[in-house]
């Protein structure tokens, strides 16, 4: 779907525009809105939109709400709760019920047709949405963005190994960021809502949807989703457009972020949701570099509790040696003592600056591998030779002390391999 002309979000107004801040609550939680809508208007659609993840104003939607009210749309935007909803915490279900509240401001308004008001999310909104839509008939209709046909842990593991990739990284250091700590996350009740399942909630829909993607997406596989929603879905249009990334904002090569919304975005948007149609339609599915893999769950070795006490008794068994000193200390024993340590403090600075700037600020990559990956992995083969040696020198001089050394080591070789410090 190309266009002539680029969608730029109009420049606000307020002679063509009308704002009347609003208050509803759930759960006990007030919530703070604003209704954009053209002035004078009478029967018109109303439109709630939800939120991506992440705190969110009302700011952050007020161009595309004063661009659909335009179009004779009355739209909601509201405050997102920051109650029950952070980076550790949230609920789908508390988010829905959040959006069926706001669905209820916009059907009691004169202005407002109640049998013409629905719902559109963006990202994380794209499963909040459907879900809303699935309990309750006051929603007539629903529009997603981005939306993914997945479960969250899924999607994210997709978008950390498109972003590490993007900077040059490959192998075992992508492996551990975009599954094996995810899985990790995940069990250990870091990651909310990983596992939700957007596929019944799509099949139990009877309202007809809107599922826009950017074919350039890089954070939601786009053309899973427009299969998924395609194949679930009884009622639907589908739409790809070719040069947008995940918020249909321009883009060269998905990472980047032109001025400007794909050329057609808010025309589409606006026609739909005054007419949709009768017959479902789908544009095909875009092209994706790679496939999304399934988050499984862990295996019992590697439960979450397990690899904290292998973690513990990694720092307990490398820092006792040099700290209780009993007779001469066999060089491999200092060696093992020392790179075993550095291995294991380095991998979890390494490890906390992927999951804070996705790989960034990691420097340089050589063969795939950043510098600090890099010298982690040297230091990890530096453990497995010393505690080769380590064991010869046990085997001369059985002692407690290098003892429990040694058994750090043998721990090590396990968990390195695991976590992809002694992997290609």
């Amino acid at each position: 779907m190309i266009l002539a002309v680029t969608a730029l979000a109009p420049p606000a107004s307020a002679a063509d525009v009308t704002n009347d801040d609003v208050t509803f609550t759930n759960g006990g939680v007030t919530l703070h809105g604003t209704v954009v809508a053209p002035p004078g208007g009478t029967k018109l659609p109303g439109l709630v939109m939800v939120h991506g993840s992440g705190e969110h104003s009302r700011d952050d939607y007020r161009d595309q709400a004063e661009s659909f009210a335009r179009q004779g749309i009355a739209t909601l935007i509201y405050d997102k709760r920051t109650e029950g909803y952070s980076q550790f915490e949230r609920s789908y279900s508390t988010l829905a019920d959040d959006a069926l509240a706001a669905v209820s401001v916009l059907r009691k308004r004169s202005d407002v047709d109640p049998a013409r008001v629905g719902v559109w999310g963006l990202s994380e909104g794209g499963w909040v949405a459907p879900l809303a839509a699935s309990r309750s008939s006051d929603v007539a209709f629903v529009v997603t963005l981005g939306a993914n046909g997945v479960e969250p842990s899924r999607q994210q593991s997709w978008a950390v190994e498109n972003q590490l990739r993007r900077l040059g990284m490959d192998g075992s250091l992508v492996r551990m960021a975009s599954s094996t700590m995810l899985r990790q996350l995940s069990a250990g009740g870091v990651f909310p809502e990983a596992h939700h399942d957007p596929v019944p909630v799509l099949k139990s829909l009877r309202q007809p949807i809107l599922g826009v993607w950017g074919a350039k997406d890089i954070l939601t596989p786009p053309g899973e989703a427009v299969r998924i929603f395609r194949e679930s879905v009884a009622h639907h249009t589908l739409r790809v457009f070719p040069d947008a990334q995940h918020q249909l904002r321009r883009t060269t090569d998905g990472f980047d972020k032109l001025p400007g919304y794909a050329p057609g975005y808010f025309e589409l948007v606006g026609s739909w949701v005054k007419n949709p149609p009768s017959a479902s339609t789908a544009d095909e599915p875009p092209a994706q570099d790679r496939p999304s893999n399934a988050v499984t769950p862990l295996a019992w070795y590697e439960s979450t509790w397990l690899q904290l006490a292998v973690l513990a008794f990694l720092l307990v068994a490398f820092a006792w040696y040099p700290l209780v000193r009993r007779g001469p200390a066999a060089r491999p024993a200092r060696w093992l003592s020392a790179t075993g340590l550095l291995a294991v403090l380095g991998f979890l600075v390494v490890d906390v600056l992927i999951q804070l700037s996705m790989g960034k600020g990691l420097g340089p990559v050589v063969a795939g591998r950043p510098l600090p990956w890099l010298a982690l992995q040297l230091l990890s083969l530096g453990a497995v030779a010393a505690t080769i040696g380590t064991a010869v020198a046990w085997w001369r001089n059985r002692g407690l002390r290098l003892g429990l050394l040694l058994a750090g080591g043998v721990v090590f070789v396990p968990w390195a391999i695991y976590w992809g410090l002694l992997g290609v």
